[in-house]
């Protein structure tokens, strides 16, 4: 089985600007089992992701179900276009996530409908790494009527609204804070992945990167809502693991087995 590799262009409204989505799809004309879809946020950085190769080694060993990728190339407002919806950081930064949700809910979502007509997706699932991992999570945890699952590969769960050192707790990290205060329990799986040497910062000086503490605790935020561990949150830690497309690439088998594993 060989994968095919599109680019598609949406002009969008609400974000004044045309985003560029590869778009991967397996190469089979008859399919007996339903679709999945993955939408990843910064697709520019597929093939460093190797992600390509990685479906197609996959689907040739038939570990994971008929699975369509969708990847988001971020734009130059990066910055603005992931965060948080209605919850800036101590910067202003995640300005525009508000916008990017509603590009993703009514633009994206349509024009992926308008490409595989009559589809109904089994599992439909947003990742992303980094900062656009929040955005991913953001995404899904607040409309779990269109996603089933969150993938975030080195998740940028430091994104806070105060500043160190003028007045900030770990209360006031903005991912937690979303979980902890939303009323309802969204139905949802979640993937989560650190690298051990994320980054060297250690607010709190316990011997620990914040990478890794800030994603532990967000996955306390979770257990406190009532998900549980294996089922609903699956962690990995990955030894010698930076902050980069290489490590990411090495995990993404092990998500793409998770999410949409046979």
């Amino acid at each position: 089985m060989t994968i095919i590799e599109n680019e598609i262009t949406i002009n969008s409204a609400p974000l004044e600007r045309e985003v560029i989505c590869t778009v991967f799809i397996p190469d089979e004309t008859i399919h007996t089992e339903p679709f999945n879809l993955l939408l990843l946020n910064d697709g520019q950085e597929s093939e460093g992701l190797e992600l390509k190769q990685t479906l197609q080694n996959l689907q040739e060993n038939n570990a994971i179900k008929p699975l369509i990728v969708v990847a988001l190339h971020a734009g130059k407002d990066r910055l603005q276009e992931y965060g948080v919806a209605g919850r800036p950081d101590f910067k202003k930064r995640g300005s525009k996530a508000g916008i990017y949700t509603q590009f993703i809910k009514n633009e994206l979502m349509s024009a992926i409908a308008e490409l595989f007509p009559d589809q109904v997706f089994e599992t439909t699932a947003y990742a992303g790494f980094s900062l656009g991992g929040l955005s991913a999570l953001d995404i899904a945890w607040n409309n779990a009527d269109l996603f089933n699952k969150a993938g975030v590969f080195s998740g940028s769960f430091w994104w806070r609204s105060k500043e160190l050192g003028k007045g900030y707790t770990d209360a006031d990290r903005i991912a937690h804070a979303m979980i902890r205060e939303t009323e309802n329990k969204p139905e949802l799986k979640f993937w989560l992945q650190t690298g051990t040497l994320d980054e060297t910062a250690d607010r709190n000086k316990n011997g620990i990167i914040d990478s890794i503490d800030d994603t532990i605790d967000l996955v306390k935020e979770l257990e406190a809502k009532g998900y549980t561990r294996p089922e609903d949150i699956r962690y990995v830690e990955m030894v010698g693991g930076s902050h980069n497309a290489e490590t990411w690439a090495k995990a993404m088998p092990k998500f793409l087995v998770w999410a949409f594993g046979k």
